[in-house]
């Protein structure tokens, strides 16, 4: 696992915040300094912080949990969805839909009701339907799989959440906060980093910045994930092994009878010693 160094976080433009005035006094101890009325991001926190938070996101993945990734501002939406799907994890680049989390049974509803209108278009029932509701069904499945489409996998809770921009995904963090699932974000100088379990101070808004995080934590993730498939091969192969000699070590166990020689009586315990085995 690699972190990017201090030259390719400045080239990306990691180090920039925003607007002095805009700023939340929380991040204070992420600034390194101002200039021209724009907060400077110190990069060497960004490093140590973005090294912690992949370390613990390649334990995630490692354990075979799903991340959920957020990020709904334009600059991020493509990026999310790439990295995303590299490593098989859902995510949501359209509106929030809220109640994600706090409500999901209803949330899965909705999912599950995109894959009855999948199942009613194989079997040939869509075809008997009049022409209106065949254009009613059809929005209403293209409606889904804009919202839905990218977290269908997703039969249960994340493990945790990535965040770009808590300030325009409160709604999401606040979500996960109160069901105590943890939070990984890139923070910018306007943001609260007080929700965030695993805080990024990094600028959110160029798209290269952005990039640079993101291949560093799905990198991380990558790692996780090839781990545990070579964990689950070898556990296979041990077990395969152990079901081998298991046979083996039974046979070796049965004790075969005494045979006498023919024209031999059969050798018999001394009456003394059978006394004592009754004892």
């Amino acid at each position: 696992m690699s972190t990017p160094s201090f030259e390719q976080l400045l080239e990306a433009g990691c180090h920039f915040g925003h607007l002095k005035r805009k700023w939340n006094p929380a991040m204070a101890p992420y600034i390194f300094m101002e200039r021209n009325g724009i907060h400077i991001i110190d990069l060497y926190k960004t490093q140590a912080k973005l090294e912690e938070a992949a370390a613990a996101l390649k334990s995630i993945a490692k354990a075979g949990k799903k991340v959920l990734f957020v990020a709904t501002k334009k600059q991020a939406k493509q990026v999310i969805a790439d990295k995303a799907t590299a490593v098989n994890m859902p995510f949501v680049v359209e509106r929030w839909p809220g109640g994600m989390l706090t409500n999901f049974p209803t949330i899965r509803k909705a999912v599950k009701k995109m894959a009855s209108i999948d199942k009613m278009t194989k079997d040939g029932t869509f075809d008997n339907l009049s022409k209106r509701e065949k254009l009613q069904i059809t929005r209403q499945r293209a409606k889904l799989e804009k919202n839905l489409g990218s977290i269908a996998d997703m039969s249960r809770l994340p493990s945790a959440l990535f965040v770009v921009d808590v300030h325009k995904e409160h709604i999401a963090v606040a979500e996960a906060v109160r069901l105590g699932i943890p939070v990984f974000a890139m923070v910018d100088t306007n943001s609260d980093p007080s929700d965030v379990d695993f805080v990024i101070p990094a600028n959110d808004d160029a798209s290269k910045s952005i990039e640079l995080v993101l291949d560093t934590v799905v990198a991380a993730m990558n790692e996780g994930l090839e781990e545990r498939k070579v964990e689950k091969a070898d556990s296979n192969a041990a077990e395969a092994e152990a079901e081998a000699a298991a046979p083996r070590r039974e046979r070796r166990r049965v004790a075969r009878p005494a045979v006498a020689p023919a024209g031999e009586p059969v050798a018999t315990a001394a009456p003394e010693e059978v006394a004592e085995v009754a004892e």
